[in-house]
């Protein structure tokens, strides 16, 4: 594979993305909480962490199977550095 894929900021409208290139499996994982801010036009990180955290647990109570259980990864990019570009 000849373009680097390690760059951890993707750049959408004036929010920054965090993600991450798994090279084994070829495939790119992005932060949820930072898609969040993105389509709720959150620039305050704590903010989008509240809504996604408030949705999961009502899809949760839905009986919704698409939130796992599982906890938050950690991503080399500081929250602060999270939303605005």
């Amino acid at each position: 594979m000849s373009e680097k894929k390690d760059e951890s900021l993707a750049v959408f409208d004036t929010f920054r993305i965090r993600r991450h290139y798994d090279e084994e499996k070829e495939i790119w994982y992005f932060s949820v909480i930072a898609i969040v801010a993105v389509l709720t036009d959150q620039k305050i990180f704590k903010r989008a962490q509240s809504y996604w955290t408030t949705l999961k647990n009502r899809l949760k109570k839905e009986g919704n199977e698409i939130v796992t259980n599982c906890d938050q990864l950690k991503m080399e990019i500081t929250e602060e550095k999270l939303i605005t570009a």
